[in-house]
Parts: C-alpha cells; structure tokens; sequence
C-alpha cells in the first residue's frame, strides 16, 4: 500500500483545528489504497494550538504527527521541516485554515499516478478582500513576466509533489526563497488544477504585510536577475547623462558664459543622483545579505521534538 504524506503547517491555528484535523483524517476513508499520514508543523504558535494537535496525535498515533519546531522559522522553513521527516511515496500541501479544500487530493492523486511529478491547485479566484486580490494579481504577474516565464497567474501554494521532487526540494535547501517558485523553477512535468480558494472562517490570517514584502522581495531576488540588470542600465544612463552634461558645462565655461547661478538645477540633481544611488545599494545589500546568510550554513530550522 503506497504512503501518501501531507504537509500542514501550524501558526496560530488554535480555532481552525478541530474542523481542519478531522477533514484531513476523512481522506482516509476516501483513500482505501492509501496509508494517509499527516504532519502538522508547529512553527512555534504563541497560542494552544500545540496542544490541540497533540490531542489528535494521542488519539489517532498510526495517521498523525506533530512536529514542534524550537522558534518561529517561518511559513516556508516550517514546510521544508514536514518534507524532510514525510515517508510517503508523494508529499502534499496544504494550510491549516481550510480555504482551501481537503477533497481536492484526490483528483491531485490521479494526476500523480499519470506520471506527473508536480500537481499544483492553482487559485482561479479567491474569497478575500479587494486588497489581496490586487496584491496577487500584481505579484504573480511580474513573477511571470520578469522571473519564472509561464508561472502560473493565480499562484499556488496547494500541491502535490512526487518523492523525488520533495527530495530535491530538502537538498537544495536555499534560503530565503519561495518553495512554490522552488518547485516550479525545477522543471518536473506539472498539472495545473484551477479552484477557487474559499474564505477564512475562524482566526486572523497572520500573512502581514511585512511579511508579504520579504516574499516579493526573495523571490525576485532568488529567481531574477532583473533588479540587477536595472541597476547596471541606470548606471549606464545617469553616466551618460553626466557627461553629456559636464561637456555642456565645459563648453560653456570656454565661453564664459557661466554665471554665479543654478543653485536649484544643482540642489535637484544632487538630490535625484542620491536617491538612486541609495536605491541601488539597497539592491545590492539585499543580494550581500543573501549571500552572507548562505555561507554561514545555519539550518533553515530546527526540530525540538515530534510527537
């Protein structure tokens, strides 16, 4: 009987449990040529979700583990923790809110057994606000257009993925990327399944804003080269305008026609050439702080213990 894995990671879930826990262990029944095994990735929740998974774990010990992280590492550390203890032949993925719906494994596995290595729930429109919407709607259209050519539009971080790309995915083992992208960039053949991501019943979804802007930002990092080539063309422009403009100014002074004037033109200038200057070193740190984060080997996260 082959394993089938999920991966759900836990942040402060604490209401959502009891109505994800027994969806999930529904597929069982569903899944008669299946072993379902199910790994809930605490990454740390400040509130009783813990608790709450540990009760499921004591009860159904053959389908469920826990594994309690020692910190906050993060949404995609936390999934990266599940796949390297999951046993199954095929990984899935899923978030622990219930906005996106448990059944669609199913169809996800029918795929997988055609021989596709990837199959990616791909959100076609979504129950939430007019903001998120748009903050996606522009996210993953650049993505497409200046990282990953062909990336899917609505985005997706409900998969399934086959033994050999979960493997792939622990070893590579690159900071501060996108997992999504990840899997994607690899290249396995992949299905496209289009649904609609449902609302979120219980509890306050913790995807801040913040945290939204270090996504975008490694993942063009991680994915494109961009931001780069946009400093090295700004370079090139402001340069060439400079000495376009020192020849203008040269010319003149060989005229005298130079007067003890153009303090604003000057002011305007200083300040414009500054700003960009400060935006291309904010670039180039961010890819310096990357590197660095590379080279010191820290493990993306670290297990406390799995019950």
């Amino acid at each position: 009987m082959k394993q089938f894995s999920i991966v759900i990671p836990v942040y402060y879930n604490e209401f959502n449990l009891p109505e994800t826990v027994p969806a999930l262990l529904h597929l069982q029944d569903l899944l008669p040529d299946y072993s379902l095994e199910l790994i809930f990735v605490d990454d740390a929740s400040g509130d009783g979700s813990l608790g709450v998974l540990r009760k499921f774990a004591a009860q159904f010990p053959e389908q469920i583990r826990v594994v309690k992280l020692t910190r906050n590492f993060g949404s995609m550390a936390a999934i990266l923790a599940g796949m390297s203890v999951a046993r199954g032949a095929c990984v899935g993925m899923i978030t622990a809110d219930m906005q996106d719906p448990p059944e669609l494994f199913l169809e996800m596995l029918k795929h997988w057994e055609e021989g596709f290595k990837a199959v990616l729930a791909v959100r076609q429109d979504r129950e939430e606000s007019l903001g998120q919407k748009l903050y996606a709607w522009i996210y993953y259209r650049l993505l497409d257009r200046f990282a990953l050519p062909g990336y899917p539009q609505g985005g997706f971080d409900f998969f399934l993925v086959d033994r050999q790309v979960a493997n792939e995915v622990v070893r590579i083992n690159e900071k501060n990327t996108n997992l999504m992208s990840l899997i994607y960039w690899m290249g396995f053949e992949h299905k496209s399944i289009p649904y609609i991501r449902r609302e979120r019943k219980h509890g306050v979804s913790r995807w801040t804003l913040s945290k939204k802007i270090k996504l975008f930002i490694d993942s063009f990092v991680a994915f494109s080269y961009v931001p780069i080539r946009f400093l090295s063309a700004m370079g090139v422009l402001i340069a060439s305008g400079s000495f376009v403009y020192g020849a203008v100014i040269f010319a003149a002074w060989l005229k005298g026609g130079i007067e003890v004037k153009g303090y604003t033109p000057i002011m305007v200038l200083l300040t414009l050439t500054a700003g960009i200057q400060m935006t291309m070193l904010g670039i180039l740190g961010e890819y310096l702080w990357r590197a660095l984060d590379e080279t010191r080997r820290r493990p993306q996260f670290i297990i406390d213990r799995i019950y």
